[in-house]
């Protein structure tokens, strides 16, 4: 189903992996991209549950945008182990502004997809979803 905003469809293969992620917690992360020849979001990458948040940061371009999905997990103030589906949209400043416009437009509809997302992070640079940002967001 195509988004009307900017006619972005969502790859089937989108769900699953974020549903395996969800349920199953067989990924780390997943990074989504905008296939715009083909008109709609694809999975480009998808990192293994050993994988680290630098493996995860260094999986973004630094020019281009992306959506992401990161699992992160976090130990409570009361000492229990959680774990938050974080949503981050990439921007960053440096990205072309047609890029910008498209992810921006296709944002609210492919987050709809994706059932589950308990936190949303926007960043135009790296220091904006940094692990200390992920955990003053978790609390």
């Amino acid at each position: 189903m195509a988004n009307a905003a900017s006619g972005m469809a969502v790859h089937d293969d989108c769900k699953l992996r974020f549903l395996e992620l969800k349920a199953k917690r067989t990924h780390r992360f997943i990074v989504y991209k905008i296939e715009e020849k083909q008109k709609q979001v694809i999975v480009e990458k998808v990192g293994e549950p050993i994988q680290t948040y630098e493996d995860f940061a260094a999986s973004l371009p630094a020019e281009e945008c992306r959506y992401a999905i990161y699992d992160f997990d976090f130990v409570t103030a009361e000492n229990c182990q959680k774990s938050k589906i974080f949503f981050i949209a990439w921007c960053p400043d440096v990205a072309k502004v047609r890029s910008k416009m498209i992810y921006a437009s296709s944002k609210d509809r492919f987050k709809r997809e994706l059932d589950g997302i308990q936190v949303e992070l926007q960043a135009t640079d790296p220091t904006e979803m940094d692990l200390d940002v992920l955990k003053s967001r978790v609390n």
